[in-house]
């Protein structure tokens, strides 16, 4: 009991954060309650309704306590008990159709915002992804977009229901005796006032709750997941793990347990002061009866209409708290839905002509962006969000691959190979000069067309946890297994997967882990070839393999590349010495240009670099 105590006073005492919406949140919230308004209307009428039900009752009640009173006819009492049955059955029958209609309104609403969060989020800069938390994304998704389904079902309902019965209730009590109406309200302050410091302190505990959910959640998502998990037992760590996660679930436990005294401290002075209210009622009502200034019936009927006044004013008093708690969880969603796009499609797109495709940077020059502009301090569990950026990393890059060619990218690490490589698919948006694919610039193009013609291959190429076919028809939807089997071959995979038990539809495991570093390589590369793409890009696409995958690999590459445009970066010079062309990238600008007989001979960066590592793999040997 002293425990208990000690947590509730804690609770009392803690300090309060109080935080404002910004301006507009109520407006965008009915923006998304629109579609909606037809079921919300009538879920209104049946709360109305109801409410009036609700005060109904306590009236049949007193009309049976002076009919028994009056010895009125056995009649009278039974049309009154029966009048009192079906009132119970028809507000029995609207509360079903209440919670129809609220349920179907929560749920349109979610299913419209997750919608809305989902699809905003896809099409956000892949250095948005770089930076966030995932499971902090994935919180918002859910916790809070539930949340904000609160507004419209319980809050909402709440009240209108208790509006409507707090003026019904007060005026009947008022119509049967202002003076024990005026009387029981005395003791309203007595609750209302600490009611209201109780709500605002569970508002807030409901608030750091859910950050710490978010936080929990992002842990089990990172550790949870083949990488993570294999990192954390490398390096010994799941002592440490564990009494992280368990402290943050412990400060959950908690608040928990101080939401829980509060919420039945509240309900208990509730509980208290009605008794006390209606102690009043029933024995200054009494008093009043017996010198036949009331009726007996009056007096019941006014003490069960209490429990009707009295509860819908200590809800409306937090009602403010209530709808500021619901909105923070809208606020939060929509801090999600206004991140900036940077990377759009123009509304008179085009798509890209038939035939060869020639790629040609001109002038390019490009700085990443500070993270300001596309992330959020609460999903990076930071502070601030760090806002440098904006140095020029590319200055003038400008180079031509004519169709079918094979422009190879070499140089030191961060030299700005990879970021070239990133702006022809459009990850990001070049800041001056432009990327053209057969002459049309690549910011004029359908988001569809730029797909369907650029396939990139990685040195990690990601594979969902689902089957050998889904995770090559993702770039192919309406493949064929006949096709898929094609790509498969060209791959140097077809033998391996017939030998599976379920072929196709083996299901690889999450990123493919089931699969190992070649095979997950030669997958990815069976993917481009089924997506059948005019431009391919390879970015150190057989690093960190050993050398009988690297030449599996590089066997289903040389098919991959047949025909096509081809933008390969490589740090193993031996893999580019056919490019039509070798750029030396450095600093952000193209050092050398040239093939590898004419890049050795003039002895420059390139015959350094080539010099080093033949060295360095003589040394080795």
């Amino acid at each position: 009991m002293d425990n208990s105590w000690s947590l509730m006073r804690g609770a009392m005492r803690a300090p309060e954060t109080p935080r404002g919406l910004r301006r507009g949140t109520v407006r965008r919230v009915a923006s998304f309650a629109r579609p909606h308004w037809r079921r919300l209307w009538i879920f209104l009428a049946l709360t109305v309704v109801s409410a009036v039900l609700a005060v109904s009752t306590p009236l049949l009640a007193g009309r049976v306590v002076d009919a028994i009173v009056n010895s009125s006819a056995a009649s009278v009492i039974v049309w009154l008990a029966v009048a009192i049955a079906g009132l119970a059955i028809a507000d029995a029958a609207l509360g079903l159709a209440e919670r129809w209609q609220s349920t179907r309104i929560g749920e349109g609403l979610i299913l419209d915002l997750r919608r809305a969060v989902f699809e905003h989020v896809q099409r956000m800069p892949i250095a948005f992804f770089t930076r966030t938390r995932t499971g902090a994304l994935v919180s918002r998704l859910n916790n809070d977009v539930i949340g904000a389904q609160r507004t419209f079902t319980a809050t909402l309902s709440g009240l209108v229901t208790n509006v409507i019965q707090l003026v019904l209730s007060l005026a009947v009590m008022l119509t049967l005796s202002w003076r024990i109406t005026l009387l029981a309200l005395v003791l309203l302050p007595v609750f209302v006032i600490p009611a209201r410091r109780v709500g605002r302190r569970m508002a807030e505990l409901q608030r750091e709750s859910a950050q710490l959910n978010a936080s929990m959640t992002t842990q089990m998502t990172e550790r949870f997941s083949a990488p993570g998990a294999t990192l954390v037992k490398l390096f010994g760590r799941p002592d440490e793990e564990s009494a992280e996660f368990g402290e943050r679930a412990s400060r959950v436990r908690d608040i928990g347990v101080r939401t829980a005294m509060l919420t039945r401290w509240f309900m208990t002075s509730l509980t208290l002061v009605s008794a006390l209210a209606t102690a009043l009622v029933y024995g200054l009502g009494g008093l009043m009866a017996l010198r036949g200034e009331l009726d007996a019936g009056t007096v019941v009927a006014l003490a069960l209409l209490l429990t009707r006044l009295y509860t819908p004013l200590t809800a409306l008093a937090n009602v403010r708290v209530d709808v500021m708690t619901a909105l923070v969880s809208f606020e939060r969603v929509f801090e999600v839905l206004d991140l900036d796009l940077m990377i759009t499609e123009r509304p008179d797109a085009r798509t890209l002509p038939s035939g060869g495709v020639s790629v040609e940077f001109d002038d390019v020059r490009f700085a990443y962006p500070s993270a300001s502009r596309y992330s959020l301090a609460s999903l990076e569990d930071v502070a601030t969000v760090d806002n440098r950026g904006g140095e020029e990393v590319l200055h003038g890059v400008s180079f031509r691959a004519e169709p079918g060619q094979m422009v190879a990218l070499v140089g030191s690490s961060g030299a700005g190979k990879s970021t070239i490589a990133s702006l022809l698919p459009r990850l990001y948006d070049v800041d001056s000069g432009s990327v053209r694919l057969s002459g049309v610039d690549i910011r004029d193009l359908t988001f569809a067309s730029l797909r369907e013609s650029v396939g990139v291959v990685t040195q990690d190429g990601h594979l969902f946890h689902d089957t050998i076919r889904a995770n090559l028809a993702y770039a192919a939807p309406g493949a064929n297994d006949d096709e898929i089997w094609q790509a498969l071959e060209k791959a140097r995979l077809a033998a391996l997967v017939r030998s599976l038990p379920d072929q196709l539809d083996t299901v690889i495991g999450e990123r493919g882990y089931r699969l190992s570093g070649g095979e997950r390589q030669r997958l990815t590369i069976a993917r481009l070839l089924l997506a059948q793409p005019r431009v391919v890009i390879l970015d150190e696409a057989t690093a960190h393999l050993d050398s009988e995958s690297e030449v599996a690999v590089s066997e289903a590459l040389n098919d991959a590349l047949q025909g096509r445009t081809a933008l390969v970066i490589a740090h193993r010079l031996s893999t580019v010495r056919a490019a039509d062309l070798i750029l030396v990238v450095e600093d952000g600008v193209i050092a050398e240009r040239g093939t590898h007989e004419d890049l050795l001979a003039a002895g420059g960066r390139y015959a350094e670099l080539h010099r080093t590592q033949f060295a360095e793999q003589g040394s080795a040997a």
